[in-house]
C-alpha cells in the first residue's frame, strides 16, 4: 500500500502526547467561543413595546360629563396626542443613548428571570417621575422598563403575562421597576395592582399642582400651538371665576381625592411620596429616601449629579451602562408660557383646601401653599 507524506505528517503530529493535547484544547476552545456567541445573540433579544393606539389615553381616566363639546373633545384627543408624542421621544433617547453592550455584559444580562415589577412609580404626570426613574436607574439593585408599559390603564386586557414579557431579567435581590404616572388617577389602577401583588411598593412624585397645570398645558401647546389659551380653558366661567374640575390638567392636581382611591387598596406606609421640587434641589436626598424605601443600600449619593445651568435641573454625571454625562432630553424642561398672575392666584386659592387635606393625609407639608 502507497504511503503518503501527509498522512504521515499527520500521524506523526497526532501522535504525539504534548501535541495531541493543544489539539483537544484548541477544538475545546473553539467549541466555546462558538456557544457563547450564539447565547450573545440570543440573550440580547428583547421583546418591545407595542403601544395599541386604538386604546384610550390618560383622558379617560376622569369622569368626564356625558356630553361634551366638539372644542372639549378636541383638546383631550390634543392631549393624548402630546402624551403619546413625549413617550415615543423619551422611548427614542432611550434607544440613542444606549451604548453598545459588549459580548460578556449581554452575557450576563441575559442570566436572571423576568418577574412582575415589586415597586412602581404610579404618578404624577409631568412631576418629575421620568427624572426619578433614570436617577433610580443608577443603582445596581434596580432594573426598570425605559417605556412606560401602562399596562393598568390601557393594556390590561393583554394579562400578566404580556406584562412580565415587558420587563428586563433580574437577578436574586435585585428589583424589578415600572413608571407610568397616569395610573394615579386611574379609578381602576389600585384594584388592578392589589390583584397582582398587595405586597408591591408605590412612588408619587407630587408638585405645585399649580405648575403642574401648567407644565402639563405647556407640554399640549408644544405639540398643538392652536390650542386655546391656558386661561380660558382654567375657567367655566370667566367672570365668576369658577374652577372647570373637567379639564384633566386641573384635575390631576386635586391630590387627596386621588388618594382616597389608592388607600382603599394599600397602606399609607406602601406609598412613598416623592417632592418633585426636592427632586431638583436635593436630588441625592431624595433618592436616599426612596432607596430607604425600596429596602436598599444607599449607593445612588451627591457624586452622581451635577447641576446644568441651562436646563435648570440637575443630570447624572454618569448614566446607567454609560461613562458620559446624561441629561433628560428636549421634552423636558420646556419654557412655560406666561400666565396671567390673577388666573395664577386663582388657581391657588382653589387647590389650598385640596393641598392642606393631601398635607394631613401623608404628614408632609410639601410647602405649595
Amino acid at each position: 500500500m502507497e504511503y503518503s507524506p501527509v498522512c504521515h505528517s499527520l500521524y506523526a503530529l497526532w501522535s504525539s502526547p504534548v501535541k495531541k493535547k493543544l489539539i483537544l484544547l484548541s477544538i475545546m476552545f473553539l467549541i466555546w467561543v462558538y456557544m457563547l456567541y450564539s447565547c450573545v445573540g440570543y440573550c440580547s433579544t428583547m421583546p418591545s413595546l407595542v403601544v395599541d393606539e386604538r386604546q384610550d389615553g390618560p383622558g379617560s381616566d376622569y369622569e368626564e360629563p356625558s356630553i361634551r363639546t366638539a372644542a372639549s373633545r378636541d383638546l383631550l384627543n390634543n392631549e393624548l396626542e402630546a402624551d403619546r408624542a413625549d413617550d415615543w421621544d423619551e422611548m427614542r433617547g432611550e434607544q440613542q443613548r444606549a451604548p453598545e453592550p459588549s459580548a460578556m455584559s449581554s452575557f450576563s444580562n441575559g442570566s436572571g428571570s423576568k418577574k412582575l415589577p415589586q415597586a412602581i412609580i404610579i404618578g404624577v404626570k409631568k412631576g418629575g417621575t421620568r427624572a426619578l426613574l433614570e436617577f433610580l436607574r443608577v443603582h445596581p439593585d434596580i432594573r426598570a422598563v425605559g417605556a412606560e408599559p401602562h399596562f393598568f390603564d390601557r393594556n390590561y386586557d393583554n394579562g400578566l403575562e404580556w406584562y412580565r414579557e415587558l420587563m428586563p431579567k433580574t437577578l436574586e435581590g435585585q428589583i424589578t421597576m415600572e413608571k407610568t404616572p397616569s395610573y394615579f388617577v386611574t379609578r381602576e389602577a389600585p384594584a388592578r395592582i392589589a390583584d397582582m401583588s398587595r405586597d408591591t411598593k408605590l412612588i408619587v412624585v407630587v408638585r405645585d399642582p399649580v405648575t403642574r397645570a401648567i407644565s402639563d398645558y405647556t407640554q399640549t401647546l408644544s405639540k398643538k400651538p392652536d390650542i386655546p389659551s391656558f386661561e380660558s380653558l382654567t375657567f367655566k366661567n370667566r367672570t365668576t371665576g369658577l374652577i372647570d374640575t373637567s379639564w384633566s390638567a386641573i384635575q390631576i392636581g386635586i391630590y387627596a381625592k386621588h388618594l382616597d382611591n389608592w388607600l382603599q387598596y394599600f397602606p399609607m406606609e406602601q406609598i412613598l411620596f416623592v417632592s418633585g421640587e426636592r427632586l431638583i434641589s436635593d436630588p441625592a436626598g431624595e433618592l436616599g429616601r426612596v432607596q430607604d424605601f425600596l429596602g436598599l443600600k444607599r449607593i445612588i449619593t451627591d457624586k452622581h449629579f451635577y447641576f446644568n445651568q441651562t436646563k435648570g435641573f440637575p443630570c447624572l454625571k454618569k448614566a446607567e451602562g454609560s461613562s458620559k454625562p446624561h441629561c433628560l432630553g428636549k421634552t423636558k424642561g420646556r419654557t412655560h408660557p406666561n400666565i396671567d398672575p390673577e388666573v395664577v392666584q386663582r388657581l391657588r386659592d382653589f387647590y389650598r383646601p385640596f393641598n392642606m387635606k393631601f398635607y394631613q393625609m401623608t404628614g408632609h407639608n410639601f410647602g405649595w401653599d
